[in-house]
Formats: structure tokens, C-alpha cells, sequence
């Protein structure tokens, strides 16, 4: 594998450069030439001026491009031209095929099925890099559509922008379809010795408490914690609602997981609702942070990444960065977490609207993220000069930054968990450890009546002649077959759809949904059973009388709880250690 880097700024420098590479090739045996081109200005009358060029000198060649924020040639950043990338590969299995589709609101489903349909159908893909008009546009549907792309096939990529990263201008252009406005670009790559590794770099650490999505609109994160989005940023940051609100937001995205990774997503602007328009789509009900970019944390970031890609020994890496990223170091500075790929092997990429990497079976897209794909044709071979270790040459005020951070999240992680231990103690009976009276009334009036769970069945179950234990044997034995009955109800209740709580005394409560008659008896039954059969101590063996009662549709859940309170005492008179129905 052979790779060319260079940079112009009008078509005629890159006609010149063009015929040393075709020069090249007509020397060498070669399997495909792939021509990669970004650029921050998205004009079409020299991208197509660029691309009649490679069509005319090169038509073997297969290119594709887009708009960027900014590029990335030989590991560090560059602007204001044309970046060039040209690939060589030259194992005879290595193949390159491209396809270009449009990609607007309307048909962006249909376009990423068709992606799918036409990826799976070639079996020799080992990889797609993506190049989306991404423009605003919800990418869950398009990714999840895109899940179906058979396991094992690598999909990383970016989403074209331009160098004002407020806009939505931005285009993408190939040797299929030419240039477009609104397209998605596929470069499948592949064949038996084609070898590719990816992996991504965030290094945002999580500042703060856990924040729950409680209402999201596809882009419009709308609620956390049932309270306005925006009300985040100001209690916590004190950022206003102002003009300059997604500027001082950029380097705070907030940090969640989704498929067991992190997803980053910045907030665009706050709108007067209190919502807030995101980088990307943000799911419901996920616990979401916000996060802190520290320069120390992203380097070591970078580092551990570089090590994985270091003893892959690849021979050309691609860097899909996110424009946040550039903004948050500046140009002078962003170099920094690209360079140490350059030692490995020769990278170049763009800065982008959002970054594409699928991980497992899903492909997610991030923002604020590095993502980076290593090639390599053939074995590997010597591997590079070990990786530096990261300097912590950010001293002083930043330092300190980084060490408060990593005490506010312990301290916040150490709160968290203080506050969930007392929210079990609230809801738990502590000699039981089952939930008190107050919390199984609770979901009892919630399953029968808020709800109106089916399936439904109360379970009330009284120990036989409790109180000789407490007058023969102590308190303490009476405690005893209390935890010990316990024990035998929590072997039944560690099931999503039933919980058991102490009713009070020596009665407890069991609540059953989405079940029928015959799992109600048989549950019952096993406990009366496995009750009897138990051994407690002291007290000797024990029994217990149970009620049991479906709940009626429309029934006041008190008049449940009447009903099986009343089965129970039946059960107490026809004789004891048995199971009545009400």
C-alpha cells in the first residue's frame, strides 16, 4: 500500500500532481487507486473542475470527497485548500468499489436500505467509509437501517460541513454521482488481504451528577429530570440563554452510554422553550452527564488508542475528527492528538459534522470524537517506533482543572451512591429486607390501579400460630422465621413481574403481573410447600395460610387488597397451611 499527501489551491496544481501519480502507477503492478479530497469551501465550480481532471486523467481511479472544517494531511491540521489523499494498494485481491446515493429528509431511509442491500450483496467487503450530508438531519434511522449491514463489516466516516460551522452548507462529490448538495458516499473497501482496525478517542470526562432524558424529539433534547434542558447548563455553569450560548456550551457536551460506549452530544443552541437542538439524536430514558474537556485527559486519550493501532502495524490510518474538537484547541494546538498517528503510519482525514464508527453490530454516530480506521494489505510486519509517553505539559490553572474534575466526579460518584442507599433504606423493610408496607401498597395501586397491568394477582400469605414462637422462644427466634420466610419469597420475587413486601406483623405480600391462573397457584402452592418443608431452628417447623386474588378491570385496588385479606382468613379457618381463592 502506497499513499500520496499533498495540498493545492487551484486545479492546475493538481492536474501536475496528478500525472507524478499516474507516472507512478504506470511503473508499479497496482490493484486500485483511491483518491480521497476534502476541502473548507464547498464551491462547486472547482470541485467539479477537480473532479473532470481525475476523469479524465485517472478514469481507473475511484474518488470521493466532501466539504470539511478543516483538514488533516500527514498528521496535523491544514486549511484554506484542497487536501489530496491518494491511495495505492497493491495486493491483486484488494478490491474498491464506490456508490453515491441521495440523502434528503424525504428518502434517507430508503437510501441507507439500498446501502445495506448493496453492501451485503458483495461478499468480499471487509469495510464502508462513509462520507453524509448529514446537514442537520436525524442519523438514527439511517444507522439503525444501516445495523443490517452483516456483522463483521467495518463502517467508519464523517459528515461533510464547511468552515463555518453554524451553517448548513456543505456537499459531497464522487466518480459515481459528481457533485451533490444532499448525498451519502460509500467506499466499500475489501478482499482477503486487506486488514482494518478501528477505534475512537473522546477523553471529555463526566462532570456532575446523573441526568435522566425524561422527554427528547429526535435532535430536540427537550427534558432532563422532567425539568427543562437548558436549566442544566445555567444551574450548573451558569451559561445564559444568549447569543453566545453555543459557544460556551462547545467544550461541556453531555456524555452517555448507548450500546456499552460513550456517545458525546453538544447542544447547537437553546431554544425558547427551554429545549435544546443537539449534534445528534439523544435517547429517552438514558442517564446522561455532563462532560469536561481536559487537554492532559484527551492526550493520555489518544495515547492509549495509539498503542492499540501501534501493534496492528498499519500502513495508512484515516482520521474522521469533529469540528468541536478543532475549535476546543484551536488550530495552533488540534495537531496534538494527530501526530502521534503520524508516527505510526502516514494519516490524513477532515474535520466534521459528526463521525461515523460501528461498534459490534451497531453503528452509532458521535460528535465531539476522533474516529480512526487503520489499513494495512498483507501480514504485518516491523512494527513502529514505540509510542511517546504523553507529557503533562499542561501546567498551572488547566492542572488544577483536571485534578478538580477528577474530585467532583468521585465525590459525585460517592454522593450518587449514598443517595441510592437511601433510597432502598426508604423503601425496604429492615428486619425482611423485602420492600415495608408503604412501598408494596404503592405498586400495588399502581399495577391495578394507574396502570392497569393484566394479569394481575395479589398473593397475601399470614404465619400459623406466629405469636407461641414470640411467647415460647423469644423475640429473637420470631425475628428469625420472619427473615427466614423472607428468604423463601425473595427466591420467588427476583423476577421483573413480581415483587414481595411485609404487609406488617406477620403477614406478607406478594404482587404478580402479567400472569394467569395457573402461574398464581403454582406460586402460591410452591411457597405454602417450600415454607412447611423449612427448617427454623429453634422454632421448628412452621406453616403459613395464603390468599390469593386476581384483580377485576376497574377495581379499586383497596377493594383487591379487601378480597385477598379475606381469602387469607378463610384459608386461617378452613384449618391452616393451605392455599383459598377469593
Amino acid at each position: 500500500m502506497k499513499q500520496f499527501q499533498f495540498n493545492v489551491k487551484e486545479p492546475s496544481e493538481f492536474s501536475k500532481e496528478v500525472d507524478k501519480i499516474r507516472q507512478w502507477c504506470s511503473s508499479r503492478v497496482i490493484s486500485a487507486v483511491m483518491f480521497s479530497i476534502f476541502t473548507e469551501i464547498p464551491d462547486p465550480v472547482r470541485i467539479k473542475e477537480m473532479c473532470g481532471i481525475l476523469d479524465k486523467k485517472m478514469p481507473e481511479a475511484v474518488y470521493s470527497g466532501c466539504s470539511s472544517n478543516g483538514n488533516i494531511v500527514n498528521g496535523d491540521f491544514c486549511g484554506g485548500v484542497f487536501s489530496i489523499i491518494c491511495t495505492i494498494f497493491e495486493y491483486p485481491s484488494t478490491r474498491v468499489k464506490l456508490f453515491a446515493l441521495p440523502l434528503d429528509p424525504e428518502i434517507r431511509v430508503e437510501s441507507a436500505r439500498e446501502l445495506a442491500r448493496r453492501v451485503n450483496s458483495e461478499d468480499w467487503v471487509k469495510a464502508v467509509e462513509l462520507l453524509v450530508t448529514i446537514r442537520g438531519m436525524s442519523m438514527t434511522d439511517v444507522c439503525r437501517e444501516l445495523d443490517n449491514i452483516r456483522e463483521g463489516v467495518e463502517i467508519f466516516g464523517g459528515g461533510a460541513i464547511s468552515e463555518d460551522i453554524n451553517t448548513d452548507v456543505a456537499c459531497v462529490f464522487s466518480s459515481d454521482k459528481g457533485f451533490m448538495e444532499y448525498g451519502m458516499i460509500a467506499v466499500m473497501m475489501g478482499g482477503e488481504d486487506l486488514n482494518i482496525k478501528t477505534t475512537y478517542v473522546t477523553g471529555w470526562k463526566p462532570l456532575g451528577q446523573e441526568l435522566k432524558v425524561t422527554a427528547a424529539e429526535g435532535r430536540r433534547l427537550i427534558e432532563l429530570d422532567n425539568a427543562p434542558a437548558y436549566d442544566a447548563y445555567y444551574r450548573y455553569l451558569h451559561i445564559k440563554n444568549d447569543e453566545h450560548f453555543s459557544n460556551n456550551t462547545l467544550e461541556f457536551p453531555f456524555l452517555y452510554k448507548s450500546h456499552g460506549i460513550e456517545i458525546l452530544r453538544t447542544a447547537i443552541n437553546s431554544n425558547p422553550d427551554g429545549s435544546l437542538t443537539m449534534t445528534g439524536d439523544m435517547e429517552m430514558n438514558v442517564s446522561a452527564r455532563i462532560s469536561y474537556g481536559d487537554p492532559w485527559t484527551i492526550l493520555n486519550a489518544v495515547r492509549e488508542s495509539c498503542l492499540k493501532i501501534r501493534d496492528f502495524a498499519p500502513e495508512v490510518i484515516l482520521c474522521f475528527s469533529c469540528a468541536a474538537r478543532r475549535t476546543y484547541w484551536g488550530n495552533d494546538e488540534i495537531g496534538k492528538e494527530t501526530l502521534p498517528l503520524q508516527k505510526i503510519a502516514p494519516s490524513s482525514g477532515f474535520y466534521t459534522s459528526g463521525e461515523f464508527l460501528r461498534t459490534g453490530k451497531y453503528l452509532d454516530l458521535h460528535n465531539v470524537t476522533l474516529v480512526i480506521a487503520a489499513l494495512r494489505e498483507g501480514e504485518a510486519h516491523t512494527l513502529p517506533e514505540p509510542v511517546d509517553e504523553v507529557q503533562e505539559q499542561f501546567s498551572g490553572k488547566v492542572s488544577m482543572i483536571n485534578r478538580l474534575a477528577t474530585f467532583i466526579k468521585a465525590t459525585t460518584d460517592e454522593l450518587a451512591l449514598k443517595n441510592r442507599q437511601l433510597e432502598i433504606m426508604a423503601i425496604t423493610d429492615g428486619l425482611t429486607q423485602l420492600y415495608n408496607r408503604r412501598e408494596i401498597q404503592r405498586r400495588i395501586t399502581e399495577a391495578i390501579g394507574e396502570k392497569h397491568t393484566p394479569g394481575t394477582y395479589l398473593i397475601m400469605l399470614d404465619i400459623d400460630d406466629f405469636k407461641l414462637v414470640n411467647d415460647n422462644c423469644g423475640h429473637s427466634t420470631g425475628d428469625a422465621v420472619l427473615a427466614g420466610i423472607a428468604k423463601v419469597l425473595q427466591d420467588y420475587a427476583d423476577k421483573e413481574d413480581m415483587s414481595a413486601g411485609r404487609w406488617g406483623g406477620e403477614e406478607f405480600m406478594l404482587l404478580l403481573t402479567d400472569a394467569d391462573d395457573e402461574r398464581a397457584k403454582a406460586i402460591a402452592d410452591g411457597i405454602c410447600t417450600a415454607i412447611a418443608a423449612k427448617d427454623f431452628g429453634k422454632a421448628g417447623r412452621m406453616t403459613v395460610s395464603i390468599g390469593v386474588t386476581r384483580a377485576i378491570d376497574g377495581e379499586d385496588p383497596d377493594r383487591t387488597c379487601y378480597r385477598v385479606d379475606a381469602a387469607l382468613y378463610k384459608a386461617k379457618a378452613e384449618g391452616k397451611n393451605r392455599v383459598v381463592w377469593a
